[in-house]
């Protein structure tokens, strides 16, 4: 494994994997498989300890410890001790886990959408004052923490401030020896 760590980070091993080199192959590798998700999902509503990602999760014991070990390998989770007698540790994101928020919201979006008749979570979004969700305001909401609303998420290029959908879109492929269709002959 590799590391691309920038300025201030901790760094996150880089796998290596077979086939086209790709950051999302890359990723899971690390956080792909089903149980490291839905604990990191349990993470991120606030279920720390192993019994509560255990029971949420539905995850086998010994899969659930051996992808939390892995979590925690790869600097996605870290352990903190909330008892010393008998020892216990909970779980907390680092900011390699917490950066998966963005990916985390996007599968319930898609499940919502397409694996699910009913959604069994929402996202509320408390937005502020000047953020155009005055009405809340008027329907006697505190205007300290502004209106709530369902979160609808969508992707908006840092560079332009333009929302990005597939057609505007094109693919440069930078990795030696690779385009779009695959190896480059004599690669």
């Amino acid at each position: 494994m590799t590391s691309n760590r920038k300025q201030g980070e901790t760094a996150v091993p880089h796998p290596r994997v077979p086939g086209r080199p790709c950051s999302a192959a890359a990723a899971l590798q690390l956080v792909g498989e089903r149980w490291a998700l839905l604990a990191i999902r349990e993470i991120f509503y606030g279920n720390r300890r192993y019994e509560q990602i255990v029971r949420n999760t539905g995850a086998p014991r010994d899969r659930l410890a051996a992808r939390l070990r892995a979590l925690e390998e790869v600097g996605v989770v870290e352990r903190h001790a909330y008892s010393e007698r008998p020892l216990r540790f909970e779980y907390h994101l680092t900011e390699a886990g917490r950066d998966l928020a963005p990916v985390m919201h996007a599968l319930l979006a898609w499940g919502d959408r397409w694996a699910v008749d009913t959604p069994p979570v929402a996202f509320r979004h408390r937005a502020g004052p000047g953020s155009g969700h005055e009405a809340g305001y008027a329907a006697g909401r505190d205007p300290a923490h502004g209106a709530e609303h369902d979160l609808d998420l969508m992707s908006t290029c840092r560079t332009c401030g333009e929302e990005v959908g597939s057609g505007s879109l094109t693919i440069e492929v930078r990795a030696p020896g690779w385009d779009r269709a695959g190896p480059v002959d004599g690669s």
